[in-house]
């Protein structure tokens, strides 16, 4: 959480700007919400104890907002422009599939090989994406903040929280659709042109399995934990795989194709054992 405002003596000595108030409460009571998560509402979120971790002038904030809606209308859409579902821990996920792909680079060998390499690169992802994702206060938040949009009543504040919403998830879907497109070219695949589909629409598509299952697991929990021994890709050794990971995976060769235009040579090969040192 952010730093604490001074309290005792030097708090009372300190005055702030009507905006500094503002500011202050705003991300005092959002950093509550990244605390505890957003619960289709606001009702946990005490104004009166936003006022004292805050450190601020309650007559200020009731000079600024003086109802408690005014200030929770604003919460809101605090809340909705801060709304950035990162990818999962994207740092140690691609770690996770890299150093898998650095201990099989024999596997790009063959086309069979480079296909069960790309199963596994996206089984690993995908599981572990969904742990991620599955006890992330954020994320709980983030999705808890789509159902509480479609409460609002139409107006300003149900636009202003739309258009915020709108833009997390085209910077979250771009973001994804990279991940894929590194992926696909790293192991010689292409979109399937008779599909007439971008890397955004299998990452689209990928995310909303992801989520749903996430929802899903939040009442049903054998969601998260069941495993099955298979080789739904057609590979020559089963492996444990989650619901989410073949989720992801069948999405994903839907899309992907070997591409016919890489020469899988020596000079090849180790262009993509640099490429995931």
């Amino acid at each position: 959480m952010r730093d604490r405002a001074p309290t005792g003596l030097s708090r009372r000595r300190q005055r702030l700007s009507d905006e500094e108030t503002e500011q202050r409460m705003l991300d005092t009571a959002l950093d509550m919400v990244n605390l505890t998560g957003l619960t289709v509402g606001l009702d946990h979120i005490g104004l009166e104890d936003v006022i004292r971790d805050a450190g601020v002038s309650r007559s200020a904030v009731y000079r600024r907002w003086p109802y408690k809606d005014l200030f929770f209308s604003d919460l809101l859409r605090q809340i909705a422009k801060a709304a950035t579902p990162a990818v999962a821990d994207a740092g140690a996920a691609l770690e996770l599939i890299n150093g898998f792909a650095r201990d099989h680079l024999d596997w790009l060998e063959s086309p069979e090989g480079r296909r069960r390499l790309c199963a596994e690169m996206l089984r690993l992802g995908a599981a572990h994406d969904f742990e991620a994702i599955h006890g992330s206060t954020e994320w709980r938040t983030y999705l808890a903040l789509h159902a509480t949009f479609l409460s609002l009543e139409d107006g300003e504040l149900r636009d202003d929280v739309r258009e915020s919403l709108g833009r997390a998830e085209r910077a979250f879907v771009e973001r994804i659709a990279s991940r894929y497109r590194h992926l696909a070219g790293l192991l010689g695949y292409r979109l399937r042109a008779e599909l007439g589909a971008t890397f955004e629409t299998m990452a689209t598509l990928a995310q909303a399995t992801m989520r749903g299952m996430v929802t899903m697991a939040l009442s049903t929990p054998e969601v998260a934990t069941l495993r099955l021994r298979s080789a739904p890709l057609g590979e020559d050794r089963p492996a444990d795989w989650s619901l989410p990971a073949l989720g992801i995976a069948a999405t994903a060769f839907t899309f992907l194709e070997p591409d016919p235009a890489v020469t899988w040579d020596a000079g090849r090969m180790a262009e993509v054992g640099a490429a995931l040192s």
